[in-house]
C-alpha cells in the first residue's frame, strides 16, 4: 500500500470515529440512566439478567452492552456475559470516583441540543442555547431544581481532580481567608480547608449553586471554618478574603461579563491580596499531540453560554482591565488541564 492510501485509510478511519462520537455519547449515557454499572457492580452478569432488571428488551440490552464493550466500559467475558472495566465503574452512581452525574448532564439534551445549532453559533458568534430554549443555560437551570442538582453534583464530580491538586499547587498558607466565588458545591475549596487548616473559607454563589454546599462541608467537618454567601457574582463579590477563587467561571462568559465578574474582586481585594483564577490555558498555535478536549469545550461555551477558553494573553487582557496585573501561569500535574493563574492588583 502506498503511503498515499495509507494516509487517505488513516484519515477515513478518524473522520468515522469522529462522526460516531455523538452516537458513542448516547450510548454512555443510556448506560448512567439504566444503571447498568451498579447492576453488574464487581461480578458478572448476563445481558439477559440486566434486561430483567431493567424491564428491556433481552437482545436490544446485549447490543447495548456489546457497544459498551466496544467502547472499553464493559468486558464481555463469555458471549452474553458482562463485567466492568475500570472505566466503566467510573459510571457508578456510588462510586468514589464517580462520574455519573458528570456523564448525566454531559449526555442530557440540555446540553446538547443547542449543538445541532453549532453552525449557527460560529455565524453569529452567539450562543444557540438561547434561541433553542427561550432562555439562557443558567436561567433555564434555576427553573429546574432537580437538574440544577444534576448540574452541581457534575462540576463538583469535574472538579474533584483539580481539587485533589491544588492544594500543593500553591502557596495557601500565606493568606487567611479564601473566597470561591462561583464555588457551587464547595469541592474545591473543602478540598483546600482540608490541606490548611488556619485557612477560612466563604463559599460565594447564587442560591441555585449553593445548595448542596453544606453538605458538601458538613460531610468534611468544615461548615465551623466555611460560610455560605448568597448573590450575583455580576452584581458584587463578598468582602472578607484576602485570596478570591475563581475555577471554571470565567470561561462560561464573554470578554465585557468576565470584566465586570474580575471588577467587583477587585473592588474587594485588599492591596495585599491575591486573584487566582483556575482555567485551562489554550497554547498560542494548537498542538496536535495534545489532547482536542479543550477546544471541545471552547465550542461547548459557544453554543450553550456564550464564553470561551482563552490563552495566556487573552487571561493577561482580562486581567489588566479589571485592575489586576497577571503574575504567573502554573499548569497542573498532567494529565490534568488547568492551569494556577495567580494576579494581584494594581
Amino acid at each position: 500500500m502506498s503511503s498515499e492510501n495509507q494516509s487517505v485509510d488513516e484519515g477515513r478511519e478518524v473522520l468515522t470515529r469522529i462522526a460516531y462520537g455523538a452516537m458513542a455519547s448516547h450510548v454512555v449515557g443510556a448506560a448512567a440512566r439504566l444503571g447498568i454499572a451498579e447492576l453488574i457492580g464487581d461480578g458478572e452478569r448476563t445481558a439477559d439478567e440486566l434486561a430483567a432488571e431493567c424491564a428491556a428488551q433481552p437482545e436490544a440490552m446485549a447490543r447495548l452492552l456489546r457497544a459498551l464493550a466496544g467502547l472499553g466500559l464493559l468486558g464481555e467475558i463469555t458471549p452474553g456475559r458482562f463485567t466492568v472495566t475500570p472505566a466503566g465503574a467510573l459510571l457508578r452512581a456510588d462510586g468514589p470516583q464517580s462520574l455519573y452525574s458528570f456523564v448525566r448532564m454531559f449526555t442530557d439534551p440540555t446540553l446538547l441540543r443547542a449543538w445541532e445549532h453549532l453552525d449557527d453559533s460560529v455565524r453569529t458568534g452567539e450562543p444557540a442555547f438561547d434561541a433553542v430554549f427561550g432562555k439562557d443555560f443558567f436561567g433555564h437551570l434555576a427553573e429546574r431544581p432537580e437538574l440544577s442538582a444534576v448540574f452541581n453534583a457534575a462540576m463538583g464530580q469535574a472538579t474533584r481532580d483539580t481539587a485533589a491538586l491544588v492544594p500543593t499547587a500553591f502557596d495557601f498558607g500565606r493568606f487567611s481567608t479564601v473566597a470561591d466565588i462561583g464555588g457551587g458545591d464547595g469541592t474545591l475549596l473543602a478540598a483546600i480547608l482540608k490541606a490548611h487548616p488556619s485557612l477560612h473559607g466563604i463559599v460565594f454563589d447564587r442560591a441555585e449553586g449553593l445548595a448542596q454546599a453544606s453538605g458538601t462541608l458538613a460531610r468534611d467537618g468544615l461548615d465551623g471554618r466555611c460560610s455560605l454567601v448568597t448573590g450575583d457574582f455580576f452584581a458584587t463579590a463578598p468582602e472578607g478574603a484576602d485570596l478570591y477563587l475563581l475555577k471554571s467561571v470565567i470561561h462560561d462568559w464573554n470578554d465585557t461579563q468576565c470584566t465586570d465578574i474580575l471588577r467587583h474582586c477587585r473592588r474587594v481585594v485588599p492591596d495585599n491580596g491575591r486573584l487566582l483564577i483556575i482555567e485551562p490555558v489554550l497554547p498560542p498555535v494548537v498542538d496536535p499531540s495534545a489532547a482536542g478536549v479543550a477546544y471541545i469545550s471552547d465550542l461547548n461555551m459557544l453554543v450553550n453560554v456564550g464564553g470561551r477558553e482563552r490563552t495566556r494573553d487573552d487571561f493577561e487582557r482580562l486581567c489588566r482591565g479589571a485592575g489586576f496585573a497577571l503574575r504567573s501561569v502554573t499548569p497542573l500535574a498532567k494529565p490534568n488541564r488547568f492551569s494556577l493563574i495567580e494576579a494581584e492588583p494594581v
